[in-house]
């Protein structure tokens, strides 16, 4: 008799994200079972309790999700996931903290693709101001750009804080191939005029680029805003823009809304987690596949 599909979904926080369960069950896990307030330190008992508790062949059904709210905790819960197995005892993880993985993913595919289709340009050499960069989307962003050659800076409003992400950013997920910048929110006039792309991924119901800036950025081509709830996070942005040029904008840049960019986060992440059904072979997938799937997404969607 085939195992049921069961989905081991670790939680830092108090709570599992409901968002997380409905995707899962949604992709094929008939069980998706919660674990909150876990400890990095839990990780290793959980994931071997999960392994041996079935065949090599019965685990083929099993898998871990690991959420919470931050990305390096994520990132430090998934090696630790993965140095737990003992082959042929192994299972697929996937990290996706507080969905900013996959936002993330969508956002900078998207706005890969918008520099393509109407700048015949892409990422590589673009400045990028990434505002409210220092939550976990706008670190997730800034690495997934930065790898793919833009010249990122993390704005956040405490300059020490924002430097701190991005020493992070850079020696954690960058591994010294990358070198995210910081700088503070009162100075962002200050970085407009040479900026190609805007991440506006800041805490809902704050505008964090006025109209005034948007005029005042004469090389801006793309802005993003991860925020659909009013007011805007880019004056003059809707969060059903999906490729639309900004009221106001000098350049002609276009915007993509807090909607078109769930939309691919939404599909992506199915994906991963189906993919964790359909592998042959245990995964462990994190920003870097999100990445790709949502690439892979937009192209076949043309």
């Amino acid at each position: 008799m085939p195992k049921p599909f069961i989905l081991h979904m670790l939680t830092t926080a108090k709570n599992l994200s409901p968002f997380d369960v409905n995707m899962a069950v949604d992709a094929g896990w008939v069980s998706a079972t919660p674990y909150i307030n876990v400890e990095p330190s839990e990780v290793r008992g959980l994931v071997q309790d999960a392994i041996f508790s079935r065949s090599p062949k019965g685990l083929k059904s099993t898998g871990i999700f690991i959420g919470g709210r931050e990305t390096k905790q994520a990132m430090d819960m998934l090696k630790i996931a993965k140095n737990s197995m003992v082959p042929p005892f192994e299972v697929s993880v996937f990290a996706d903290p507080s969905g900013a993985f996959t936002t993330a993913a969508g956002m900078v595919a998207a706005i890969e693709d918008e520099l393509k289709t109407k700048f015949d340009t892409d990422l590589v050499g673009k400045t990028i101001l990434a505002l409210g960069g220092t939550g976990p989307v706008g670190q997730a962003a800034a690495v997934i750009a930065a790898q793919a050659g833009a010249k990122v800076r993390i704005i956040g409003r405490q300059l020490e804080k924002a430097q701190r992400i991005a020493d992070m950013c850079n020696s954690e997920f960058g591994e010294g191939k990358i070198e995210i910048t910081a700088g503070a929110d009162a100075d962002k006039a200050n970085y407009i005029a040479d900026v190609d792309v805007i991440f506006a991924t800041g805490a809902a119901g704050i505008e964090l680029l006025s109209a005034e800036l948007v005029a005042a950025a004469p090389k801006l081509k793309v802005a993003a805003d991860v925020n659909a709830v009013p007011p805007a996070g880019v004056a003059g942005l809707d969060a059903f823009d999906n490729g639309k040029e900004i009221a106001g904008s000098t350049s002609g840049a276009v915007g993509i809304g807090a909607l078109a960019i769930g939309n691919i986060k939404y599909q992506v992440q199915s994906s991963l987690l189906k993919r964790m059904i359909t592998t042959e072979k245990p995964v462990y997938l994190h920003f870097e596949h999100a990445f790709t799937a949502a690439r892979e997404y937009i192209q076949s969607n043309k």
